[in-house]
């Protein structure tokens, strides 16, 4: 996958926590993007276009009722993960993935207007403006999101007690 497809990819699954409707959203979001490219009237904002897209899919694939609520995955698969790893030692690995996947787990545990925003400002690194401009919402509405969110995510991380 590209530089965008794996960046659209890892918020699709964060906002869905499910990698198979994430992959079909990122399908979505360029079919549309495809379907709609001549509305793009900046190239140099087609990242954030893109972005745009695929958040919007996601909000419709949250309201959308799924045959996975009646038959949810046997097992939990981490979608994140991109295969095998480079050699590390193995408890140091242990442990960097154990708080890699604790800090996954609290980002997917959050309400989903609380991990949007958190998966905007921190795993896109976007600007509270960026991303009120990006979800069309208040700034003041982003910072009191952001706020609940970090709030929500310590409370969360404080249950975990760590491997030490």
């Amino acid at each position: 996958m590209d530089e965008y497809g794996d960046m659209l990819l890892r918020t699709a699954c964060l906002l869905l926590k499910d990698r198979q409707t994430a992959e079909e959203a990122v399908q979505d979001t360029f079919i549309q993007a495809y379907a709609k490219i001549g509305q793009l009237q900046d190239p140099e904002h087609l990242k954030s276009w893109l972005l745009r897209i695929v958040i919007n899919r996601c909000r419709m694939r949250q309201r959308t009722w799924s045959w996975r609520n009646i038959f949810p995955a046997a097992q939990h698969v981490d979608p994140l993960s991109n295969g095998p790893v480079t050699a590390e030692a193995a408890e140091e690995l242990f442990i960097k993935k154990w708080q890699q996947g604790q800090l996954t787990e609290a980002v997917r545990s959050l309400d989903y207007l609380y991990r949007e925003c958190v998966v905007l400002y921190y795993y896109h690194d976007m600007s509270i403006r960026e991303i009120s401009a990006q979800l069309d919402t208040a700034e003041n509405t982003i910072k009191s999101r952001l706020s609940r969110g970090r709030q929500l995510l310590k409370k969360a991380l404080a249950k975990e007690e760590p491997l030490r």
